[in-house]
């Protein structure tokens, strides 16, 4: 088996059919699957063999979708470096990974020379630049022959390194198997995204990280994407107007941002059959708020590296029906799909119902092999029955929605009671003048955490705390209102342009022995 064959199916079947758009460049299949071809042999001619890993770092570029098909023709492994990594993250993630080349961008050459003496990579190529010493990835591929390389793959052979933060904050690394891509392939050709030639699929979020994921079953199934360097709320309406989109892919912050767009109703989206989105739990009424603005076209799901991908969807046809008839649905991720079992367990690993919270576990062939380098930490990741725990607690309800209540690592203890940030977010995303809230614990000599909100206001409007925290009362057990209110421009985002309430939260424990009241 090898996923790099698909392309060259599909080179054979629809050979001008555009495969990759970028600004104004367009790539067909019959290019891809050449241009992949030689990438995978020009690695090998490097002496490359089968399960070293190659790296790189860049913006959202089409060289991207060829570094990945051409490591699967190769049966090499996949290093993708978030393009927001510091300096010293990404000496963190190649120490850890080892990987044999380093491709990497115009845009990261500065940082990646800076760190080159502290690293130990054979080989180096530059793409979109010329740096003394490092190959050149237009030279490479010009002197490699254009026939793919025939590189048997079995399932659970390494085929990505998928880097994601951990409680420490340090970056870890998560093994995908052939076996898992497979898997993910299949979920979101069956579940999520139902394609035919002619279907183009808009990305502007990093193709490193979730967007990235959709390219390979998007393209197996003859769907063209449309690549953006950047999300910017003008680019993307432009570009589906322009080029038909069909489906695209965000963060729910990304989405606000088109929600709330002044100009989104200048713009023709007619084409849009799906706004899938996930990544972040999202606010009912910013569900709503997006459902009227943008069209009855929104696909949420749930997953994450360690489990290749979505693991739960809550298709449009439930938005709809939740919308219409159940309101309180707005708050599910929705029910499980695909092969993997799926279960919301106790502490003893038996499934709860009805208000009863657990932690969602997990087992199946997307369930990632464990973490590079870290078999203690790999340990750590499953239960004594061998599931995986996501360290997401939620609820599942008659039907099978589930509702993810909080991370068990974000949960806020005060005065004895358990209580659930994304909760709190919620009832203050149902006031007008929110726009983005992020709800941590702080320490308080009485109860050990208090809760406290940091909050964006809309432009344009006003709200002060007594008013906010009235609001969250009369919606909110009265233990669970946040106690303070804090005012703020923005708020801070990890690298895949999450809110990140681990900085928000550690600016209010700085100087304390321990992180929990």
């Amino acid at each position: 088996m090898n996923q790099g064959r698909f392309i060259t199916r599909n080179a054979r079947y629809f050979p001008q059919q555009p495969a990759v758009i970028f600004q104004d460049q367009v790539m067909s299949f019959q290019q891809l699957d050449r241009r992949s071809s030689r990438l995978a042999n020009a690695l090998l001619g490097l002496g490359l063999k089968k399960g070293d890993r190659v790296a790189f770092q860049m913006t959202n570029r089409p060289q991207i979708v060829e570094i990945e098909i051409a490591l699967y023709k190769a049966g090499l492994v996949k290093m993708p470096l978030n393009a927001r990594l510091s300096a010293n993250e990404v000496v963190d993630v190649i120490e850890n990974g080892g990987p044999r080349v380093f491709i990497v961008g115009d845009s990261h050459t500065e940082l990646v020379q800076s760190v080159m003496d502290r690293v130990e990579v054979p080989h180096y190529v530059a793409c979109g630049a010329k740096v003394a010493g490092w190959f050149e990835y237009e030279s490479l591929l010009e002197q490699a022959s254009d026939i793919s390389p025939d590189v048997e793959m079995q399932a659970n052979d390494l085929a990505v390194l998928h880097y994601t933060s951990g409680s420490t904050g340090k970056l870890k690394a998560a093994m995908q198997t052939v076996g898992n891509r497979l898997s993910h392939l299949r979920k979101v050709g069956m579940h999520r995204m139902r394609v035919s030639p002619g279907d183009v699929l808009g990305l502007s979020g990093p193709l490193t990280h979730a967007s990235g994921m959709f390219m390979q079953p998007f393209l197996y199934q003859g769907g063209t994407l449309l690549i953006q360097d950047r999300f910017d709320p003008d680019l993307l309406l432009s570009a589906i107007e322009r080029w038909k989109v069909s489906y695209t892919f965000m963060v729910p912050t990304m989405l606000n941002k088109l929600t709330t767009h002044p100009g989104v109703r200048n713009y023709d989206i007619s084409s849009l059959k799906q706004i899938a989105y996930g990544g972040a739990p999202m606010a009912p009424a910013r569900i709503r708020e997006a459902w009227e603005t943008l069209g009855p076209v929104l696909s949420q799901g749930y997953g994450g590296g360690e489990t290749t991908g979505g693991l739960i969807l809550f298709d449009t046809a439930s938005h709809a029906r939740a919308l219409a008839e159940v309101p309180s649905r707005l708050a599910s991720c929705g029910r499980p799909i695909g092969e993997s079992q799926l279960i919301v367990a106790d502490a003893e690993g038996n499934p709860v119902r009805g208000d009863a919270v657990g932690e969602i576990v997990v087992r199946g062939p997307d369930v990632f092999a464990g973490y590079w380098g870290e078999p203690e930490l790999t340990a750590q990741a499953f239960n004594e029955q061998g599931w995986l725990k996501t360290g997401d607690l939620a609820k599942v309800d008659d039907e099978g929605y589930v509702y993810i209540v909080d991370r068990s690592k974000d949960m806020i203890i005060s005065g004895g009671f358990n209580i659930y940030p994304t909760e709190i977010e919620q009832a203050l995303y149902q006031h007008p003048a929110v726009y983005e809230a992020c709800v941590v614990g702080v320490p308080d000599d009485i109860w050990g955490e208090s809760v406290k909100a940091v909050v964006v206001l809309r432009s344009g409007k006003n709200a002060n705390d007594a008013e906010l925290i009235n609001h969250c009362k009369s919606a909110l057990a009265d233990f669970k209102k946040p106690r303070s209110i804090e005012f703020v421009e923005e708020l801070p985002r990890n690298p895949n342009g999450k809110i990140s309430r681990k900085i928000v939260r550690d600016r209010y424990w700085a100087g304390r022995e321990r992180m929990v009241g």
